[in-house]
């Protein structure tokens, strides 16, 4: 009994052995400390002053993306929405989310690091840092960024003048 036993565990170790080799390993491995990210300036659809990283994929293509944005203390996006679900967690500061098509301070909900929101596709929303604050968005994209207002869409802003 004991010698059916041993092979039997000798056995279990072999199958396990080879059905883990038939896996393929994992695609797409992303590890990054934060001194890795490249942060550039914000895409022509936000205003000035803001940082970005891609930490994976690409926002402005179909699929999964994730992002890391760093907003100076003041630094507001004027009402608008997007055609996907986007995903937001507050990792450092303090950012005010207010939902409708024209801000309203008094119903500006702050959410400190560790918050997170999410606006459903379409969702008006606007946003302000009440702080240096660090935030990261994930979703689907392409990832586009539309204003309520346009004459708040900094992409149609005219060049200063000389």
């Amino acid at each position: 009994m004991r010698k059916t036993m041993i092979c039997l565990g000798v056995l279990l170790v072999c199958l396990t052995a080879i059905g883990g080799a038939r896996q393929a390993p994992p695609s797409g491995h992303t590890l990054l400390s934060a001194t890795d990210l490249t942060w550039g300036d914000p895409p022509p659809a936000l205003p000035k002053g803001a940082t970005v990283a891609v930490l994976s994929g690409d926002p402005g293509q179909s699929g999964p993306f994730t992002v890391r944005v760093k907003f100076p203390a003041g630094y507001k996006i004027a009402p608008h929405w997007h055609p996907t679900d986007e995903h937001v967690t507050v990792l450092s500061g303090t950012l005010a989310f207010g939902m409708g098509d024209k801000v309203d301070p008094a119903a500006m909900k702050k959410l400190s690091a560790g918050g997170f929101a999410r606006m459903p596709a379409e969702m008006r929303h606007y946003v302000e840092a009440a702080a240096p604050t660090t935030i990261q968005i994930h979703g689907t994209g392409p990832f586009t960024l539309n204003y309520v207002n346009p004459a708040d869409d900094p992409r149609k802003s005219s060049p200063p003048v000389k």
